[in-house]
């Protein structure tokens, strides 16, 4: 049975990280596109019409791939998680239906007007697709977070006698506490991937004395608006959504933070340590005494409870994982917000495009992001463990009876070898794209 559950996890973390990548970046992007197209009404400058049909492109192949790899991922929860369907399908069907029918399906269809249907529409109308586009992906993003936050705090239901779960109030799927921070957090998270990957193209272009009317744009563009979101993602959408971790997860907090013991007169926040388990400590930790209390609760001297106030059934079920991951999401939103400040300096000084030490990190910065990402997202989800639905229905409760360990890994080992080629063909593809460049044209 556990080698069973574990491959089930195993399966999805991986489908899921993979599919993952793609969204993140379009959610931000279409954004980014809007902006272009609107700059574009607004100066009738023909670069921000060209940058903003370039960038489509781009959100195109991504899109595609995200649908590619999003597909099999919720056919899991028909295989691998058939129990956890079972029980809970008239809840989170109702959110993920309406991601497919409404949100998907207005994506996708305006993606294509705006892809192919310019002339044909004129410049007003191209824009509204674009910002049709915009909308459809940001709302598919909280569909998928309305999902993802009733899993973490369970709102709207009751269970009936046969132990499904019965939603009794379709208004508390979107009212729930935990969504709207979590949903700002997670979109300006991905503004902060669209912004380094176009600031990171626009420096390509610069360093490479190539499309550099377009890289300017880019770099400028892409720095302006990762210093807004990187300094949004960490106040105040970052504490709004610890704060929730706080109140309705005490133990994930508590894991997250490494606190092993509760502290009297004040909790320390810790920059660099190594939980260890065994002993119920942190090993080799930098920390400062005081802050995490007032950062938590604005009082220096306030309680915060410690993993030893808990029953260990309860305790997340890998916590070096979810500390690991949490501290590194929390010091790459750092580093982002300190990279995108020195080069917003160097753009208001009009210094930017010729200092190449600045123009190469944001070269190598580009990974990051998705970095960030990836480890905010298992935050999330190492910090519900052991639950599917939070103090309600367990993980092991929840997974397929009849699917044996060894299916689960047949199928996982496929499922890493048909997306290694997936990948890499779209890295050919985007790499194409890239070098070649935006078309100029005259519109």
């Amino acid at each position: 049975m556990e080698d069973m559950l574990f491959y089930d996890r195993m399966q999805f973390a991986f489908t899921i990280t993979f599919h993952y990548l793609f969204p993140q970046l379009t959610m931000g992007l279409s954004l980014m596109i809007v902006y272009f197209k609107w700059k574009f009404l607004r100066t009738l400058q023909v670069k921000y019409n060209d940058a903003a049909r370039f960038w489509m492109k781009i959100f195109a192949l991504n899109f595609a791939m995200g649908v590619v790899t999003g597909i099999p991922m919720e056919f899991q929860f028909g295989t691998n998680w058939a129990k956890f369907s079972e029980l809970t399908g008239g809840i989170i069907g109702q959110t993920l239906a309406m991601e497919g029918m409404f949100s998907f399906f207005l994506e996708s269809s305006f993606l294509g007007m705006f892809l192919f249907g310019e002339k044909l529409l004129g410049q007003k109308l191209h824009f509204l697709t674009g910002f049709l586009v915009f909308l459809g992906s940001w709302a598919s993003g909280f569909l998928i977070i309305a999902t993802h936050s009733w899993m973490q705090h369970p709102v709207g239901f009751e269970i009936v006698e046969n132990g499904k779960f019965v939603l009794n109030n379709f208004s508390a799927l979107f009212s729930n506490p935990w969504l709207w921070p979590a949903y700002i957090h997670n979109q300006l998270a991905s503004l902060i991937t669209a912004s380094f990957v176009v600031a990171a193209i626009g420096a390509f272009y610069i360093l490479n004395n190539k499309h550099s009317e377009f890289g300017k744009l880019f770099v400028k563009t892409g720095v302006l608006f990762g210093l807004i979101a990187s300094v949004l993602v960490a106040f105040p959408t970052g504490d709004w959504a610890a704060k929730n971790v706080v109140e309705y997860q005490p133990v994930t907090f508590a894991a997250m933070e490494g606190i092993f013991e509760t502290e009297d007169g004040g909790s320390e926040i810790v920059l660099i340590g190594q939980p260890d388990t065994e002993n119920k400590k942190l090993d080799n930790k930098i920390a400062v005494p005081n802050v995490l209390s007032f950062l938590t609760y604005q009082r220096w001297d306030a309680q915060i409870k410690g993993l030893n106030e808990f029953d260990e059934k309860d305790y997340p079920t890998n916590i070096p994982g979810l500390y690991y991951a949490y501290h590194i999401m929390v010091g790459l939103g750092t580093i982002f917000i300190a990279l995108m400040l020195v080069a917003t300096v160097q753009l208001w000084r009009k210094r930017l495009f010729e200092s190449k030490w600045i123009l190469w990190a944001l070269v190598f910065a580009l990974p990051f992001p998705y970095i960030a990402n990836t480890t905010g997202w298992y935050t999330a989800e190492l910090g519900r463990q052991p639950w599917l639905v939070y103090d309600l229905l367990r993980t092991a409760d929840g997974a397929s009876p009849t699917v044996s360990a060894g299916n689960t890994l047949f199928t996982l080992l496929g499922f890493i070898g048909l997306y290694l080629l997936l990948g890499m063909l779209f890295l050919i593809l985007v790499g194409k794209m890239i070098n070649k460049g935006p078309e100029t044209s005259k519109v």
